[in-house]
């Protein structure tokens, strides 16, 4: 009985705040925005991903979490298996983020960007990610046409 009253206050204080997920709206479970980062896990040695060219990449996107390995919280898409995914480089077809991640990166190169929601979905969300989401990428880029 002692152990339960020791426990039951941080039950509760942990069910006032929620966890780490992002639901809709403002309220004491959103995750503040993160910093953008890009951080290379591999440094490719091919040609180089500049704006105005079209890349393929292999992409796996995360919600971003305070408490998951490497901030990598509820898996939200994958190209891995399914192809490669192709797009203009600075052409809008993207979110920002990603767009931004990609500059620079060589062929053979894998990086990794957490993606606040001002340069990702914003307040609007989109299909499984809430609105206000930070969103963790790992990029491989494949190729540079």
């Amino acid at each position: 009985m002692r152990r339960l009253l020791c426990v039951l206050p941080v039950l509760v204080l942990l069910s006032a705040c929620g966890g780490d997920s992002n639901p809709a709206g403002p309220g004491p479970t959103t995750i503040p925005p993160q910093p953008y980062t890009a951080t290379d896990r591999v440094v490719g040695i091919g040609a180089e991903a500049v704006s105005g060219k079209t890349v393929s990449v292999n992409y796996t996107v995360w919600l971003f979490s305070l408490t998951g390995v490497d901030n990598k919280g509820t898996l939200v898409d994958t190209s891995v298996g399914r192809g490669a995914y192709n797009f203009i480089l600075g052409g809008g077809g993207v979110i920002p983020g990603f767009d931004r991640g990609v500059v620079g990166m060589k062929v053979g190169g894998v990086r990794r960007l957490i993606i606040p929601p001002e340069l990702a979905y914003g307040a609007q969300g989109q299909g499984s990610i809430p609105p206000n989401s930070n969103l963790v990428f790992e990029v491989e880029l494949l190729a540079v046409q």
